[in-house]
């Protein structure tokens, strides 16, 4: 049990942070851009209990398939907003390939030490676990970026869609957002769309960012740790 809560505080750590970047990433292009709302309601802070949605926690580490209490963004506030909302949507994917390619470059260089042959027992007892925690944070963060770019409504990527399609498309295509989250439901979890078309993004992300330390990221995925 002691060895399951030293792997579940490894996912934690990064997974809690992946999800309150995404959304605060999404109320501060919101402010640049006009809208004040998630400012004024103190949404505009790393603190995860801020942003936390205690199913989506749960279900991150269940599902790996986590989420937050969305950020509030009014987009009438937006000084032009079909267009501005396209880089508000977009924030929190970009946001996430961003904190998973720095987490590459991290892991690269922390495992350098252990090939390096510096270790000691001490060190590795530091390094190894900030290892897992870098690994997975690749992990998640992909996972995020990739997920959330699925052109469906209320997801980012169906919000960006909105923005870049003309006005009748676009207004058609919001139409689907009181359902969109069951049609994600039924696309991920009951026809091959994760496996054929989510999974490969995440795989060759994983590949590009990780490269010799790619099966250390599925292993910090999978709780295959230590």
């Amino acid at each position: 049990m002691e060895d399951f809560f030293l792997k579940l505080s490894i996912k934690l750590v990064p997974g809690l942070f992946a999800i309150t970047c995404h959304e605060v990433s999404h109320g501060f292009v919101a402010w640049r851009f006009g809208d004040p709302t998630a400012k004024m309601e103190g949404r505009l802070t790393l603190n995860p209990l801020k942003h936390l949605d205690i199913i989506g926690t749960l279900m991150l580490f269940i599902i790996g398939i986590g989420w937050a209490k969305p950020v509030p963004v009014l987009i009438e506030n937006l000084r032009n907003p079909k267009r501005d909302m396209i880089w508000v949507s977009a924030a929190g994917p970009i946001t996430n390939f961003g904190i998973a390619i720095l987490s590459a470059v991290l892991l690269r260089a922390i495992s350098g030490i252990s090939v390096g042959g510096l270790e000691t027992s001490t060190t590795l007892q530091v390094l190894k676990p900030i290892e897992y925690m870098l690994a997975f944070s690749i992990y998640i963060n992909l996972l995020l970026a990739v997920f959330n770019m699925i052109p469906i409504p209320p997801l980012d990527g169906g919000r960006v869609m909105m923005g870049l399609l003309p006005y009748r498309q676009s207004m058609a295509l919001g139409r689907l957002e009181p359902y969109g989250m069951i049609i994600i439901i039924l696309l991920v979890f009951f026809t091959p769309v994760f496996s054929y078309i989510l999974l490969p993004f995440l795989s060759a992300g994983i590949k590009l960012l990780a490269g010799p330390y790619s099966l250390l990221v599925y292993n910090a995925a999978s709780f295959k740790l230590f």
